[in-house]
């Protein structure tokens, strides 16, 4: 079955206000496809066009093939999750799960049948005759994927689902969840401010600021090759220094970066010679000892934190510029104390430079 998603050049606005810039989406059958962004970047808006419960103002919702274009949401072949999972407090497990299904007119024995599958899907065999306000924070979670999952929706939306449990009970949900995506082949999408569950969970994720999606990629190429400077500092920390163009070709740019010299990157995008622009380093790819090839930055140490495992530091290199670094612990000595001076190495392979805009 077809459950591809298309946003066909789609356009929201609330009177003066355009929430959605025009956007062409195209999203697989049964990929599990993420919108990450910080609030009011427009990500809910687009949730709610796909479900139905809002029109777009220009464009077209295409479902599985089919123009969405007056199918109320009740009629749409999709189901919903919402932040605060709205379970019914005063039904059972298994009242919740059949809850839609009942609505539809489905006889009882069927009802019961499809919840103790789905009930075993979720690992919570035996549970539906529990109230809901016996479960833990994590079991409310997947009876409410239960429920949604009841209706064989061809696509499943979730509206930050996760953002009320604790960090470790989300991150043993972020694997439960992409389990059950796996399991039932479902077109799951899902709406995030946390990069972690995105990156984590997704297929794909659609990186998101004012109402543009700035770009669309599986995570792996969104950390390692972002294509706009937004996209490089949102997604994943990120050391931003900024310079002007010295030259760019074949791939590599240069730029002037004041008291900090002249660094190298690969470049990205339409780089003009003395022109702004930003260079983004991942703070795990600085090192301490210089290699042929590399490029050297110095600085002061102003913070020095272990953190079990790695090292995070704290320096300036500048009056204008901080930088924070990561280095594994087995790179400690004695040397590394604030107030001193270290030299700082990196390979222009894992330097990126994007022309001058605003980034986060």
């Amino acid at each position: 079955m077809d459950s591809s998603v298309h946003l066909n050049n789609v356009v929201m606005q609330f009177g003066d206000f355009t929430a959605i810039q025009p956007t062409d989406l195209q999203i697989k059958s049964g990929e599990f496809f993420s919108f990450l962004g910080p609030s009011g970047c427009g990500k809910t808006t687009i949730l709610n066009m796909i479900s139905g419960f809002l029109d777009p103002t220009k464009g077209d919702v295409k479902i599985g093939g089919q123009s969405m274009q007056g199918v109320p949401a009740n009629k749409r072949p999709t189901s919903m999750i919402f932040q605060n999972l709205a379970l019914f407090p005063l039904m059972t497990v298994a009242e919740n799960i059949e809850f839609g299904l009942e609505v539809r007119g489905v006889p009882k024995a069927e009802r019961k049948k499809t919840s103790d599958r789905l009930l075993e899907l979720v690992a919570l065999e035996g549970s539906g005759t529990k109230r809901v306000s016996e479960l833990s924070g994590g079991q409310k979670q997947r009876i409410a994927i239960a429920r949604a999952l009841a209706v064989e929706p061809q696509v499943l939306l979730l509206d930050e689902p996760l953002s009320a449990l604790d960090l470790k009970l989300r991150q043993h949900m972020r694997t439960e969840l992409k389990e059950i995506q796996r399991k039932t082949g479902i077109t799951f999408i899902y709406i995030t401010h946390d990069q972690g569950e995105a990156l984590t969970m997704s297929d794909r994720v659609a990186v998101m600021s004012a109402g543009r999606i700035q770009q669309v990629a599986d995570p792996i190429t969104l950390y390692r090759d972002p294509h706009t400077a937004f996209v490089a500092s949102f997604v994943g920390e990120n050391n931003g220094i900024r310079g002007k163009v010295l030259s760019a070709s074949s791939g590599v740019a240069v730029l002037d970066c004041g008291p900090m010299g002249k660094l190298a990157g690969r470049s990205y995008g339409n780089l003009v010679e003395g022109s702004e622009a930003t260079l983004f380093i991942r703070p795990e790819h600085f090192r301490l000892q210089s290699e042929e090839g590399m490029h050297t930055v110095h600085a002061n140490i102003d913070e020095v934190n272990f953190e079990g495992a790695y090292l995070t530091l704290h320096a300036n290199a500048s009056a204008e510029q901080a930088l924070s670094i990561q280095l594994g612990t087995h790179q400690f000595s004695d040397a590394l104390k604030i107030g001193a001076p270290i030299s700082l190495s990196y390979d222009e392979e894992n330097a990126i430079i994007i022309a001058g805009e605003d980034h986060v």
